[in-house]
């Protein structure tokens, strides 16, 4: 059996995915389309274009913003006649001490870590509805559940991510839509890169902690993203899959 084939076949199905342009939402994006999807790539970066060829259809906008939820499952609906799918993947991060964070610093990380998924979720659902099934699939953290000094706000916000993804999975599954997230270990990324010179080096180093000894690909994640969105995770209902190499079971060193 092909290994990119587990997860099951998305023939058929629509999704939307956020924060699309690099890192683990490309290869969400290219992934599902693998496997049969049409997809929105939505991001605030506009080199998310790069990705537009049959079955892709490129979004630039602010995942915190209403008017972007709303044009994202629009569009889904418009293009491709449904929605199947929705990955909540779009987040950032600042590295400040809460002495040292601004106001200003604090709510954009809950902006486009919280108020982005629940905007993006409420569209979505009441797209799904209609149709009887859906999955949404939340991209979290060991930080859900772990934390270190200078990341408060991020990990406060991946906390109220965890909580979101349950309260809302027990409001959803009477509608045939269900909701999980993956609580994703250090994964080579750009998300450092406006505190690191080079932040997938960064991570690459942060992933050395964990027990497997090494930080994620973002294909590692994709594949765990796809498990949930696929009917093979039928019985998953409110979880966090741990996809950390290990990092969230053992104390810190």
């Amino acid at each position: 059996m092909n290994p990119e084939n587990t997860a099951g076949n998305f023939t058929g199905k629509v999704a939307i995915v956020t924060g699309a342009a690099s890192g683990i939402g490309r290869a969400a994006v290219e992934l599902l389309h693998a496997r049969g999807a049409s997809v929105i790539a939505e991001d605030c970066n506009p080199n998310v274009n790069a990705l537009a060829q049959p079955g892709i259809v490129p979004l630039v906008g602010d995942v915190a913003e209403e008017s972007a939820a709303r044009l994202a499952v629009a569009t889904a609906v418009e293009q491709f006649g449904r929605l199947d799918i929705l990955v909540n993947n779009a987040g950032i991060i600042i590295n400040k001490l809460v002495v040292d964070m601004t106001l200003e610093e604090w709510d954009r990380i809950f902006a486009v870590n919280i108020r982005g998924v629940f905007l993006h979720s409420r569209e979505a659902m009441r797209a799904m509805i209609p149709n009887g099934s859906g999955a949404i699939v939340n991209v979290g953290s060991y930080a859900c559940f772990q934390t270190f000094p200078s990341i408060a706000a991020y990990a406060a916000s991946k906390g109220a991510l965890a909580q979101f993804t349950r309260t809302l999975a027990v409001e959803a599954i009477g509608h045939g839509i269900r909701v999980n997230a993956v609580g994703a270990g250090d994964t080579v990324t750009n998300i450092l890169n406006h505190i690191h010179a080079n932040g997938p080096s960064a991570l690459a180093d942060y992933g050395k902690q964990a027990p497997i000894g090494r930080a994620a690909q973002p294909e590692e994640i994709a594949r765990v993203i796809a498990f949930l969105a696929s009917d093979e995770a039928s019985f998953m209902v409110g979880s966090i899959a741990m996809a950390d190499g290990g990092k969230s079971v053992v104390l810190p060193t």
